[in-house]
């Protein structure tokens, strides 16, 4: 039966300093909870700390029992087993060898209870549709998709009453995702997922957020959080307009006191210079408009600075992750001929398409050799690349700046920076060292550079971009392709990251 995780005091610091968390305490209900946050809020670091891997350095967490953890990367090596992989190597030897008439009790000793061990494997395996043959097989010889759920496997293998998935869809095709559901609707203890898949964040039972190293927990699934919180963003934004109106007023009312005093002012001294009054009682007036307008002062002073307080405070309310804009480029010339022309790959004109099928069909291969094909003609169209796995060769030790020059030596700074800005780094962030970005960061840098060029892209291919990226990253993507007005080509598993881009047409790749 499910349990919810409780977590008191936690703190962690790293060995330089580096604050992580600092006094966190909240619970996380009995259930299926999806853990969301930005890019560097510390989610895979919470996972961590979730299932030991991490000590906190003050605080402590309870109601675990037995964990089983997949990370973001499975760290199989392509030499193990699958035995290995699923964590039964020794005992699958074991038996093996007793079946082979040894009598050794280590061998007995390594059993123990496990005598069933490889039909519960087959069990586990055939309930992801795992059909890999003998435990004997090596992990190299799987896809991505079958490596990853192999390690889900392994994990509920363990019969855990935790389970602790970081990124589980990534390299899973629209079937394996299915299959992932499916295993962890009928898994029944607590499970703490961290996904940018949105099918898969609808199935949560909770939500907890990270942010600014605080953490919130919403009951329901990623739409009921992201409701409540764009809720709560109206109304902080409201309130900052309602205070900026509050602000504005108090200082009209400062200038038209200060009006009004110096006039009455500029009268009395006036009437002192005339001498239209006696001396003694020009004197009293004198000093009865000076103690006014002090008190004036004060008092319209004070509730201006009390309405910049105000307007201070509400801003605070106000989440800069929702109110940061990518601003892609107006696409080159050419936009309205035959942008692509290979095999069952065709684009004509600004067409939005998406490239999908199974894991191994080739997508990867027919949108690489469409891209060859339009580059080798006699009028190639121009075409912005982001591949899966986005990498900036030597320049991964250099600055962004750096990158965006390597990519395109002729262009100057000045340019470079416009394109960095456009992307959202802004000023002194193009100085940042390539090999500290997050996975959303990297992504807006390899756009930079893609949507560059004289002529600029009149097309635009990306091959899986939402690996690795975080939520407000991928919605954060989701804007910018449906700003792009020219032709797109997607290859995908995220069904609905691919529902939100407004495509023209989907080309199925079979194997």
């Amino acid at each position: 039966m499910a349990t919810s995780l409780a977590v008191s005091a936690l703190s962690l610091r790293w060995p330089d300093g580096t604050n992580v968390f600092d006094d966190l305490s909240f619970t996380i209900p009995a259930g299926h909870a999806a853990l969301v946050g930005a890019n560097g809020a510390g989610k895979s670091t919470m996972l961590r700390i979730l299932a030991g891997r991490i000590v906190p350095t003050a605080g402590s967490v309870s109601g675990t029992g037995v964990v089983g953890y997949v990370p973001q990367h499975p760290q199989a090596q392509p030499e193990d087993t699958l035995a290995d992989a699923l964590g039964i190597g020794g005992t699958v030897a074991a038996l093996r060898r007793i079946e082979g008439g040894s009598a050794e009790p280590e061998d007995f000793e390594a059993v123990g209870d496990d005598w069933d061990v490889e039909e519960r494997a087959t069990a586990v395996l055939d309930g992801l549709a795992l059909r890999l043959g003998t435990l004997d097989r090596t992990v190299g010889t799987l896809s991505g998709g079958e490596a990853t759920l192999l390690a889900i496997a392994g994990q509920l293998l363990r019969r855990p009453d935790t389970l602790l998935l970081d990124e589980p869809t990534n390299n899973l095709d629209q079937r394996a995702r299915g299959l992932l559901t499916d295993a962890l609707d009928r898994f029944g203890g607590t499970a703490v997922v961290v996904s940018h898949d949105l099918t898969l964040l609808e199935k949560m039972d909770s939500t907890v957020e990270l942010y600014r190293g605080c953490v919130r927990v919403f009951g329901g699934p990623y739409s009921h959080y992201r409701e409540v919180l764009d809720a709560e963003q109206a109304a902080a934004e409201q309130a900052v307009t309602t205070a900026k109106g509050d602000l504005k007023a108090q200082q009209r009312d400062l200038i038209e006191a200060r009006t009004k005093l110096d006039r009455r002012k500029r009268y009395a001294d006036r009437a002192e210079a005339e001498k239209r009054v006696p001396p003694i009682l020009a004197g009293l007036l004198k000093q009865k408009a000076e103690v006014s307008a002090g008190k004036h002062r004060v008092l319209h002073e004070g509730r201006v600075d009390s309405a910049r307080d105000a307007l201070d405070s509400a801003r605070e309310g106000v989440r800069d992750d929702r109110s940061v804009r990518i601003s892609m480029p107006e696409p080159g010339p050419g936009l309205h001929r035959t942008q692509l022309s290979d095999g069952p790959l065709q684009v004509t004109g600004p067409e939005r398409i998406a490239l999908v099928g199974p894991n191994g069909a080739g997508k990867t291969t027919v949108l690489r050799r469409a891209i060859a094909a339009a580059r080798e003609a006699e009028t190639p169209t121009v075409i912005g690349y982001v591949p899966q796995d986005v990498r900036f060769g030597p320049a991964e030790e250099g600055s962004l700046l750096d990158a965006v020059r390597d990519a395109h030596p002729d262009l100057d700074a000045q340019h470079a920076h416009a394109a960095l800005a456009r992307m959202l780094f802004r000023g002194r962030q193009s100085e940042r060292i390539v090999n500290t970005l997050s996975g959303g960061e990297r992504l807006r840098l390899a756009l930079a550079i893609a949507l560059l060029g004289d002529p600029a892209p009149s097309l635009l291919a990306l091959d899986e971009p939402t690996n690795n990226l975080d939520v407000p990253s991928v919605e954060l993507l989701v804007e910018a392709l449906k700003a792009w007005e020219g032709a797109l080509v997607v290859v995908s598993h995220d069904r609905a990251f691919l529902d939100l881009l407004d495509l023209t047409r989907a080309v199925e790749i079979t194997r």
